[in-house]
């Protein structure tokens, strides 16, 4: 059997309105649980309750009314479907009910139903009054075309009508992805005898299950999921869009508060500052920039400061923000929230607090970049596009360092599967460089070959008698502190095309060691010298003498017979590379079966019939190359 899809649906309007009066006849539960609440008629803080309607597990979040607990209306309408308006035929709109309809505007909830209630407390004339309000009041948005029931909670006049109206809204409702970032913002956070701690919210992507292993942020507690409560029913997991209540191991009660979010790791991460487009209500004051502000998103409250951009329709116009406009703008945070690109806040004034606006996380981890310049407002516009242009700049803007496919996603607020995709698409189209497990710009990575490749040829000009240019100093002088990975992979693809010789040292294809008749002479006469000489290698100037060779070209090609290789030099002596070579081979050779062989000085002398001023440095060499191993006075051949 199929489960039953959830819809949650949270109630909007003036306090005594009676939309706890509502809730409580369309589900027969009470969403007032305070003593207080019950005490003075009014609803402080959220209330739950849920009905079957219509084949829907409807979920109703009761907000307050009163203008005091908007903070706490707006903890409770961030995870809702759609939205129940409650007006009342008496009154019918009040400044509670504008400003909750702007909240549910700015928010853009996509749906709902409107009630007037207490219908049966009026005529005709004033009912019909009432609708015609209601109407101008949600004319040109969402609930333009909304379904307006006149309902009476006490006579169930109208209820049925409000029940179907519920029910053909939860059919329209888009499904929430199940498979999307496990997030639940906690509303609730309490003890109870026998479980321990308890949290509350809206599960508004993802899934959870019993003994799933999660996280709290911002504080980065770990947590074991113990138990897991859909309304009241025990269940082994929940899917989005359902109201759960989640029993967690591993934390107590007051470590944890309204506001946190309940995630698994690696997918979100706390932020101080983010990016957005802000908007302000047609009746909302100026803004200025560097304003003092209330910033709510989820079930998290926040003061934060907001600087502007520029407006969207007029970027040079970065001082203030008009009523009834729009901004890009960077809002910082004075403690940690969890944001992701996409999330969708409000602004209030500090004080008194009063709805001005809303807005839209476009990145939620920028760095400290300049955002009043014409490159700081050509980034926002950029940003304001689809999700791959995101993280094309994201990309981009991390430059050498590369960008994650992680990271990425919890930048974007994307899951594995769909940032592993973006990724993918960015390489296809070629805005970007995969290189292991992260990004780089297509672009920079271009530029640094470029830069390679004309470093190694400048190296060429300036020493031409060079084997090239020493890896390391490449990296250093071209790439700077960029990833290593880089470097690698950007030689790997010169060498691929065939560009760039890559070996110890970087050169050009058909450059490098161009020398010429007397030198290749000299190096052949050097070479043959010290290779004839074997462990007892001649002095270079006494060579050089011998054979008519000039010092400073004796010493040139001997320079480049150690970048050969042909010619090492061990302390302050040179050796030829076959002689050293042998002369390993030979001291293995000593080591006769399993023993322990060893050697010292005045044996290694004797037998290979050399001075100390060779057998020093030699068997000092074969101690690097993990031949022999000191112990004490002798060495032990391994």
């Amino acid at each position: 059997m199929a489960a039953v899809r959830s819809v949650v649906i949270g109630t909007a309007g003036h306090i005594d309105h009676g939309k706890s009066t509502l809730v409580l006849a369309l589900t027969g539960t009470d969403p007032d649980r305070l003593k207080e609440e019950k005490a003075r008629g009014i609803t402080i803080d959220l209330g739950f309750a849920h009905a079957e309607i219509g084949g829907f597990d409807v979920a109703f979040v009761d907000v307050p009314g009163h203008e005091r607990f908007v903070k706490n209306m707006l903890a409770g309408v961030g995870g809702i479907d759609a939205v129940l308006l409650v007006i009342a035929a008496d009154e019918s709109v009040m400044p509670q009910t504008r400003e909750h309809f702007a909240i549910c505007r700015l928010l853009q909830i996509p749906a709902g139903v409107i009630a007037l209630t207490k219908a049966d407390l009026v005529d005709e004339d004033t009912l019909s009054l009432a609708t015609l309000e209601a109407r101008e009041l949600v004319a040109g948005s969402a609930l333009a075309s909304a379904d307006l029931i006149p309902v009476s909670s006490k006579t169930g006049s109208g209820m049925e009508d409000l029940r179907k109206a519920l029910a053909r809204i939860a059919a329209r409702v888009p499904e929430r992805a199940s498979s999307g970032i496990p997030r639940l913002p906690v509303d609730r956070v309490f003890s109870m005898r026998g479980f321990g701690t308890v949290v509350t919210g809206t599960l508004t992507s993802g899934s959870i299950h019993t003994d799933q292993e999660l996280i709290t942020l911002p504080a980065e507690r770990r947590v074991k999921v113990r138990g897991i409560q859909v309304h009241g029913a025990q269940r082994t997991a929940a899917a989005a869009g359902r109201r759960v209540a989640v029993n967690l191991g591993g934390v107590e009660v007051a470590d944890l508060q309204r506001g946190d979010t309940l995630t698994v790791d690696g997918v979100l991460e706390a932020t101080r500052r983010f990016d957005a487009t802000i908007e302000l209500l047609p009746d909302a004051p100026v803004l200025k920039h560097g304003a003092r502000v209330r910033v709510h998103q989820g079930t998290m409250e926040l003061v934060g400061r907001v600087a502007l951009s520029g407006r969207i329709d007029d970027p040079a116009d970065a001082q203030s923000l008009a009523p009834g406009t729009a901004a890009f703008a960077r809002v910082r945070v004075e403690r940690p929230a969890v944001m992701t690109r996409g999330d969708r806040f409000i602004l209030r004034t500090y004080s008194p607090p009063a709805t001005i606006g809303g807005g839209r996380v476009l990145d939620p981890l920028p760095g400290r970049t300049p955002i009043r310049t014409v490159a700081g407002r050509a980034r926002f516009a950029r940003l304001n596009g689809s999700t791959p242009d995101a993280v094309q700049v994201f990309v981009e803007e991390r430059a050498g360092a590369g960008l994650s496919i992680q990271a990425a996603g919890r930048r974007a607020g994307l899951t594995r599967e769909q940032a592993a995709a973006i990724a993918s698409a960015l390489v296809e189209t070629g805005g970007a460089v995969q290189i292991g497990s992260s990004l780089f710009s297509a672009p920079l990575v271009r530029v640094l070959e470029q830069r390679l490749l004309a470093g190694v040829a400048e190296h060429h000009r300036a020493a031409p008698l060079s084997e090239g240019l020493p890896r390391e100093e490449a990296r250093e002088k071209v790439f700077g502190h960029a990833a290593p990975e880089l470097f690698d992979a950007v030689v790997a693809r010169l060498s691929a095309a065939g560009t760039l010789v890559a070996r110890d040292r970087l050169s050009l294809p058909g450059q490098g060691s161009s020398l010429s008749p007397e030198e290749e002479q000299a190096q052949a006469v050097l070479d043959r010298a010290f290779l004839d000489a074997g462990l007892t290698p001649p002095d270079l100037a006494a060579v050089a003498s011998a054979r008519g060779i000039a010092a400073p070209l004796a010493d040139r090609m001997s320079r480049h017979l150690q970048r050969r290789k042909r010619l090492v030099k061990l302390d302050t002596v040179l050796f030829h590379a076959e002689a050293l070579a042998r002369l390993k081979d030979d001291v293995l050779a000593g080591k006769q079966g399993g023993s322990a062989a060893r050697v010292d000085v005045a044996a290694f002398k004797e037998r290979y019939g050399i001075s100390r001023k060779y057998a020093i440095p030699l068997l000092e060499w074969l101690d690097r190359e993990r031949v022999t191993r000191r112990v004490g006075d002798t060495r032990v051949i391994l």
